[in-house]
């Protein structure tokens, strides 16, 4: 049987966050949901489901120790869409050093696949030198690297373009890209808390499948029930809107990630991988289609 952990959970009312306190206390973890907002819904939602919802901020040092105070776990994430690069490494130093400070068990830290590969993309290199402070602390630590999310198709981003018949992404219709589940990264954090001692001291880049932006265009078709078209944006569109993102696309086009998924799913068959058809067809589109009808 199982050992029941107490996991605090940094970034918890986020999308990732979220999932992974859902994952943990689906299969029966105790869960510290840290939060600058306690008010918020997503954080009252999170203490309907069982968590124990606490407030706190990444640059408080202060904070962040009297949360991880007798925990088991702990799962730290940035923001640096939020927060910018900079901040996002401050924030994540000050915050493993607290979990140093406050006696936590294992570290579980949530960076971006392929970060410690100098892939010049700021977003990443913000995340890579919070990887090597961690590495260097003296703690149990792992690193779970996730690779893009297939929830990106309906990012508010995104979800404009969807709803006119459109997949639209800064990357050539042929290009493959590997992507994963939210669900799927919960799971998986679920399982480094439970495997524990396994797992102290390794990195994972983590990914569920991979395929073209025309092949997301037709599984998207077929699960929406109409016809999607993928276009491609030009990188230098991208570039007018976010300098960060345009160098990421060219490096998904130049070099890409690399997780080994046959591996993933061979070595963690617990946390039940989504293949994108599989995420595409569970997804409710209905209110998506509610809103095309109604434009």
């Amino acid at each position: 049987m199982t050992t029941k952990r107490n996991v605090l959970v940094t970034g918890a009312t986020g999308q990732q966050g979220g999932a992974v306190a859902h994952a943990l206390l689906t299969r029966g973890h105790r869960v510290k949901a840290l939060t600058r907002k306690p008010d918020s819904d997503a954080a009252r939602q999170l203490a309907s489901a069982g968590a124990d919802v606490v407030a706190g901020d990444l640059g408080d040092a202060a904070s962040i120790q009297k949360a991880a105070s007798h925990v088991d776990a702990m799962y730290l994430m940035g923001n640096s869409y939020e927060a910018g690069t900079e901040d996002e490494t401050r924030q994540g130093i000050i915050a493993a050093d607290a979990a140093k400070a406050a006696g936590v068990g294992h570290l579980i830290y949530s960076s971006v696949a392929d970060a410690d590969k100098k892939t010049g993309i700021p977003h990443f290199e913000s995340k890579y030198l919070v990887e090597k402070h961690v590495a260097g602390l003296g703690i149990p630590y792992t690193i779970s690297a996730p690779v893009a999310f297939m929830e990106n198709i309906v990012a508010p981003w995104s979800i404009d373009a969807l709803r006119q018949g459109t997949y639209a992404f800064a990357m050539p219709a042929r290009r493959f890209l590997q992507l994963v589940a939210l669900a799927d990264i919960g799971a998986f954090v679920a399982a480094l808390v439970e495997r524990r001692e396994h797992v102290f001291g390794t990195r994972f880049d983590v990914a569920g499948d991979e395929l073209s932006g025309e092949e997301q265009a037709k599984i998207l078709s077929q699960a929406i029930g109409r016809t999607i078209n993928y276009q491609e944006i030009p990188i230098d569109v991208a570039r007018q809107q976010n300098e960060d993102a345009a160098r990421m696309f060219e490096w998904f086009d130049r070099v890409g990630y690399d997780a080994d998924v046959a591996a993933l799913r061979r070595e963690f068959p617990e946390v039940h991988w989504h293949s994108f058809a599989d995420w595409a067809r569970a997804f409710d589109w209905s209110a998506l289609e509610r809103t095309s009808a109604a434009s």
